[in-house]
């Protein structure tokens, strides 16, 4: 009775049996068609990155106001949705930071890979590269011990103002970033290419990661030797070569060297890929005999002609992109003002309007008179100048009137002044008396002096002398 009821003490349990709530294929449940034009991005250390921040202040830092919302899905991953594709584009284009520290962003997939949030693309400078090794192949093969190459702008046609060449990377945020590499060159000179990256602002200096700052690097330690053995300042001390064995079922064995096998030391991928492996292993197992003897001499060969080949062995071995060659030095910069296609400045012109003016002002001061276009024959025999002549819904200079049948020139008032006789017969109307110092000339009189007011005339009252101030001015009493 006791262990029967043991038994069941055993298999109770405070909470109910948990079965998995299956979600129905109904187009409710499914948000497809918002996220087709969304983001999804992780913070890359969470330790010193809030969520709330970055939802508010991106769209600002975008400029995208009302074209752009945010969501956090967790404390470290979050959704932008835009209205947009040429916005979401645009912004997947540019590295971006959140407090100072790097935010990975990729488009929204239904089924994201295994890397998926794992890859920054970044612009790398490169410095200090040998000029008799200026080529687009050296500047590829030491473009890999930053990232995987994307793009190269190079064009050996064009001048160069700058002490670095670009590449634009596939960068691996769980790795650290490169700051100088050793270049053995084949006369066994040595050189220090050296690694700028753009846009990413704060970093671990200790082991140059993304994820942490330097007061919590797992790296730092108090013992010397710990922290030499476990010093993370080349990708080397982390990418370990793994070497893969082939078993002697394996059609491979004794075809593929084991130098061929494992992990790429500077990308950390395999050095040939799983499709690559299974590919060989069909091609060798589809003949017998002599046949499949010359076969295995040619993938021997194959392998052997890549060795030195490091684009071949990136494009047929592992399977990835081919490498861009642009000619755009500034690509990815965004926009750049050259003046120097410019050679020599074009003069200062003022506003044509402001210059009219002035110019027409400078003349009716001068008195000259204006030359007018010439006259056209209007209807009903007038004339008037084709300069305001117009039509009916235009606009022409000048002053003009409405009517029914549209806007016509209007005629300036002429001046009412009477005729030269009358003029003169009015002036001999009255007989002037000459005074004190004129004389008779003639019809006119000629003073010898200025006129001088009479003195025993009074001033006006209204004149300046006589109007008193209304307040007392503080300079002392008034002189009146």
């Amino acid at each position: 009775m006791t262990t029967h009821l043991d038994k069941a003490l055993k298999h109770l349990s405070i909470e109910e049996e948990d079965e998995p709530f299956v979600l129905p294929d109904r187009p409710e449940f499914y948000a497809t068609e918002r996220n087709e034009l969304s983001l999804i991005g992780r913070l890359l250390n969470p330790r010193c990155q809030r969520m709330s921040d970055l939802i508010l202040d991106m769209p600002r830092k975008w400029k995208l106001y009302n074209r752009v919302r945010g969501v956090a899905l967790s404390n470290e991953r979050f959704q932008f949705i835009f209205k947009y594709e040429q916005d979401l584009l645009d912004v997947l284009s540019k590295v971006h930071t959140s407090s100072n520290w790097s935010i990975v962003l990729e488009r929204w997939t239904e089924k994201p890979p295994a890397d998926y949030l794992q890859y920054l693309r970044v612009w790398v400078q490169m410095r200090n590269i040998p000029v008799n090794h200026y080529t687009p192949g050296t500047i590829m093969a030491m473009g890999e011990f930053a990232g995987q190459v994307i793009d190269v702008p190079y064009d050996p046609e064009k001048a160069q103002i700058k002490d670095y060449v670009r590449v634009f990377v596939k960068f691996d945020v769980s790795k650290p970033l490169r700051r100088s590499k050793r270049l053995t060159l084949p006369g066994r000179e040595v050189v220090n290419i050296l690694y700028d990256y753009e846009r990413l602002q704060k970093r671990c200096y200790t082991c140059q990661r993304l994820t942490h700052e330097q007061s919590v690097c797992p790296w730092v330690s108090k013992d010397k030797e710990v922290q030499t053995k476990g010093s993370c300042f080349s990708a080397e001390s982390k990418n370990t070569e793994v070497l893969l064995t082939l078993e002697e079922t394996d059609p491979l064995h004794g075809v593929i060297e084991s130098k061929h096998l494992g992990l790429d030391p500077v990308s950390g991928r395999p050095k040939i890929a799983k499709e690559v492996l299974d590919g060989m292993r069909q091609y060798l197992l589809a003949a017998d005999g002599q046949e499949k003897q010359a076969r295995e001499e040619r993938v021997k060969k194959s392998l052997e002609d890549l060795d030195d080949d490091i684009i071949g062995q990136k494009v047929y071995l592992r399977l990835e992109q081919v490498p861009t060659l642009s000619s755009n030095l500034d690509k990815g910069k965004g926009t750049v003002f050259d003046f120097s296609a410019q050679a020599t400045p074009n003069p200062a012109q003022g506003k044509l309007m402001a210059s009219a003016i002035v110019a027409g002002s400078k003349t009716l001061q001068s008195g000259k008179i204006l030359s007018l276009p010439p006259t056209i024959q209007g209807p009903g025999g007038s004339s008037q100048s084709e300069f305001l002549m117009e039509s009916s819904t235009g606009y022409s200079v000048g002053i003009s009137d409405t009517s029914i049948s549209g806007t016509t020139p209007k005629k300036a008032k002429q001046r009412k002044r009477p005729g030269t006789y009358t003029r003169k017969a009015a002036g001999k109307r009255v007989a002037k008396v000459p005074t004190d110092g004129e004389k008779m000339v003639g019809e006119g009189i000629i003073s010898d002096g200025k006129r001088k007011a009479q003195e025993d005339v009074e001033p006006s009252q209204s004149s300046a002398r006589f109007k008193k101030p209304l307040v007392v001015p503080n300079e002392g009493p008034s002189s009146i």
